[in-house]
């Protein structure tokens, strides 16, 4: 069960920061980034929805959230609850420097065949086709349970992460995690401001991803008249360079397809990564 919950929650989160501009974004919505004093906490809010961060949709499931010290130590969440349309938890940040605070998923999903069969790999079980009638039985929840025997395998690896970082007096450094598509700053998130440009490097399992286009949306679209989306590109080193147009918080997305996959069988990747990133005036 546990397994099958994890897929579903990879699919999930894959789902929802990699679709179009009009479709739902899952996001983290943090009461701020930059914080001083001898005991701040940091309250985040934590849904999806069609107008960044107003929780009108659903609630993120928190789960797979975890928050990380500037040591790399893992930190409790505290006050976690989940309503009808949005979840909130808090960090204490008790340790001073830069926290990454945030989820991360993966799975692998797709079909594949036995004896001309087509069976499923992951997903949501549907319902009996009667009543009394059992459920299917052509779905597996995990690689090791595909049969040796199967033929077309049609399997692709997912990886995704949701994050913001917050820091608590001078800022420490972020060190890159070495695996799926992550970012690290060379701008450090602490010293975003608007009308000055900032380095973001993109890594794909340690490697610069090069060419990766970036989306970015501001908040606060209910209060204007478009949405202000964004996109910039990568350079050969991976690094994007954003002009921010203005304060506040922001999203940020990229997703990228390639056929590394780590799990055996399993012959095509997809991954994503979202944060959000506050951006302060001049």
């Amino acid at each position: 069960m546990r397994i099958k919950t994890a897929l579903l929650a990879a699919a999930a989160l894959i789902a929802a920061t990699a679709m179009p501009a009009n479709a739902h974004r899952q996001w983290l919505l943090p009461s701020g980034t930059i914080f001083s004093g001898g005991d701040p906490w940091v309250t985040v809010d934590a849904a999806s929805s069609n107008d960044l961060f107003y929780a009108d949709h659903n609630a993120m499931r928190l789960e797979a959230v975890k928050a990380w010290r500037p040591d790399g130590s893992e930190a409790q969440i505290k006050n976690a609850a989940t309503g009808r349309y949005r979840s909130v938890f808090d960090v204490q940040l008790d340790q001073p420097g830069t926290w990454r605070i945030g989820s991360a998923q993966s799975g692998v999903m797709g079909t594949f065949k036995v004896d001309g069969v087509e069976w499923r790999l992951g997903g949501r079980r549907g319902p009996p086709p009667a009543l009394g009638a059992q459920a299917p039985a052509n779905q597996v929840s995990s690689v090791a349970e595909i049969p040796a025997n199967a033929t077309d395998l049609k399997l692709t690896e997912t990886s995704g992460r949701n994050e913001f970082f917050a820091t608590k007096g001078e800022p420490s450094a972020i060190k890159p995690l070495g695996k799926g598509l992550e970012m690290v700053p060379i701008t450090h998130p602490a010293e975003l401001v608007q009308d000055e440009p900032a380095k973001l490097r993109f890594l794909v399992d340690g490697q610069p991803a090069a060419g990766l286009k970036v989306t970015l949306v501001p908040g606060g679209k209910r209060y204007r008249d478009n949405e202000g989306v964004f996109e910039v590109t990568t350079d050969a080193d991976g690094v994007a360079t954003v002009n921010w147009p203005m304060a506040g918080m922001i999203w940020l997305n990229a997703s990228l397809s390639d056929d590394k996959p780590a799990t055996p069988r399993v012959t095509a990747r997809r991954m994503s990564y979202t944060a959000t990133l506050e951006v302060m005036a001049p």
